[in-house]
């Protein structure tokens, strides 16, 4: 969408949900590890399985472009916005000089227009005139310099409106790289759930059973890092069972990056939406000295994120079909623990 350069107004946000640009990294290697233990069976299955893990992979990596293309329009959004706001400010500016420039051309002008010489030769009071011509010489000084200014206003305006052209420009292109990442992690996951649906029913349910949530596991002994990473452990703990949504924050539904970004909010901290951003949200630490409330991201390209909760458990959000659980820290190579 190009707005005229001219108008000051804030841009609609896109169609799709903006909340989505996190979005879900989390449909993850998680799931290729509750795929690996179905039983085995004829090859076409074990074809078939692998195939939906490939696709889970795919989409991990589409999203992750999904993610930066939409944190790269929503921050082109806010430049677009406060250049419109500064070409806006100046225009004012302009049309002040301007109107202060039309006063002092008329007040030269009722001054007198002859040449100083004559003027004082045909001056029946030459010191009236002198001291006119002072007043002249002082209104000629000030206009030449407001006339400066302008000229300066009016080159810093120009450059403001070639800059929200060019961001304008930019932020199209974002927002059309937006739509088709988004595009291809719904194709991907699309085609996943339809080969999940194609399989035998005993290997759908061993699924369904790896994708259930567990009992709460034994965290006695498990202290939190801080007040508020016990606050986001005891919001996290609230969201088991609620599904996995790809893009969601919550409340009610969450994919990995929502339900850690979340979990924090209710805790008064702000974390970045993305896992490989929460990933440096804070200071690391060497996993044996994870405590309740560290976010545990997984795989080298940090693309899972889970918050530990003790006693070798995290709580995280782990692919379509499977809703927010417990399952061990070790669950996936570990890329990462970052305390907030």
């Amino acid at each position: 969408m190009r707005l005229p350069v001219g108008s000051h107004r804030r841009l609609v946000p896109s169609g799709f949900d903006r909340g989505a640009r996190g979005a879900a990294l989390c449909v993850l290697a998680a799931a290729a590890a509750a795929l690996g233990v179905l039983p085995a069976g004829a090859a076409p299955q074990d074809d078939r399985r692998a195939e939906v893990n490939r696709l889970y992979a795919e989409a991990e990596h589409a999203t992750e472009s999904y993610n930066r293309a939409d944190e790269r329009a929503d921050l082109l959004h806010d430049e677009v916005d406060g250049v419109r706001d500064r070409i806006a400010r100046q225009q004012d500016r302009i049309n002040a000089m301007r109107d202060a420039l039309g006063s002092l051309a008329v007040a030269q002008y009722r001054s007198g227009g002859l040449d100083p010489s004559l003027a004082l030769m045909f001056s029946d009071d030459p010191d009236e005139y002198l001291d006119k011509a002072a007043a002249i010489d002082r209104i000629s000084a000030r206009q030449a310099g407001e006339l400066a200014e302008l000229q300066t206003a009016l080159r810093v305006l120009a450059q403001d409106r070639v800059e929200a052209t060019r961001k304008l420009s930019e932020l199209d292109r974002s927002r059309q790289a937006v739509a088709r990442h988004k595009r291809t992690v719904e194709r991907k996951l699309a085609r996943a759930r339809q080969l999940l649906n194609a399989m035998p029913d005993e290997d759908r349910a061993a699924h369904d059973r790896a994708s259930r949530s567990p009992r709460t596991p034994d965290l006695t002994g498990a202290v939190p890092s801080s007040g508020r990473a016990a606050a986001a452990v005891a919001a996290a703990r609230s969201a088991v069972g609620r599904p996995y949504v790809w893009g969601a924050s919550g409340p009610a539904t969450f994919d990995c990056s929502g339900l850690t970004q979340w979990s924090y909010a209710q805790a008064g901290v702000g974390l970045p939406r993305t896992s490989q951003a929460q990933a440096h949200a804070g200071r690391r630490v060497p996993l044996a000295q994870a405590q309740p409330g560290d976010l545990v991201t997984y795989r080298d390209d940090a693309s899972h994120v889970g918050m530990y909760v003790g006693n070798g458990q995290v709580i995280h959000a782990p692919y379509p079909g499977a809703p927010v659980r417990y399952d061990p820290v070790g669950m996936m190579p570990v890329s990462a623990v970052t305390r907030p």
